[in-house]
């Protein structure tokens, strides 16, 4: 059984990079596009709608969340294009490990922004007062 779920858990990271490499294409549609990269954010954000912390349902938002958002941008995404990437996937993730911590860099960076955003514009409003 933790074969299968290991197989389950590397199946749905290379969907996972599969949309992310599918997000980049010119002809994915932009509601298919808005779909994969927002399935994409949350599934490397350390950051969760539920903290994981919480046990039991801290870890279901991942386990929901994230499998039906790939589901959902898989059906929007056309199979030839999605068939493409699934492959460039395969072959990018064979031997890196490193690509994971990549692009939660890049998340928490992104929130960072926003929330150094987020402070000035609080502060610059209450200075308005």
């Amino acid at each position: 059984m933790l074969k299968v779920l290991r197989q389950k858990a590397e199946d749905l990271k290379n969907e996972t990079y599969a949309l992310y490499l599918a997000y980049r294409d010119p002809r994915v549609p932009w509601y298919a596009k808005a779909v994969a990269a927002a399935t994409v954010a949350y599934a490397v954000s350390p950051i969760d709608l539920i903290p994981d912390f919480i046990p039991v349902i801290g870890y279901l938002d991942d386990l929901v969340l994230v499998p039906l958002g790939v589901a959902l941008s898989v059906r929007l995404i056309p199979a030839d294009i999605m068939k493409e990437y699934r492959q460039k996937a395969r072959q990018k993730l064979q031997g890196t490990g490193s690509l994971g911590r990549k692009a939660a860099t890049v998340v928490v960076l992104v929130w960072l922004l926003s929330l150094a955003l987020l402070v000035w514009l609080v502060i610059k409003t209450i200075g308005k007062r």
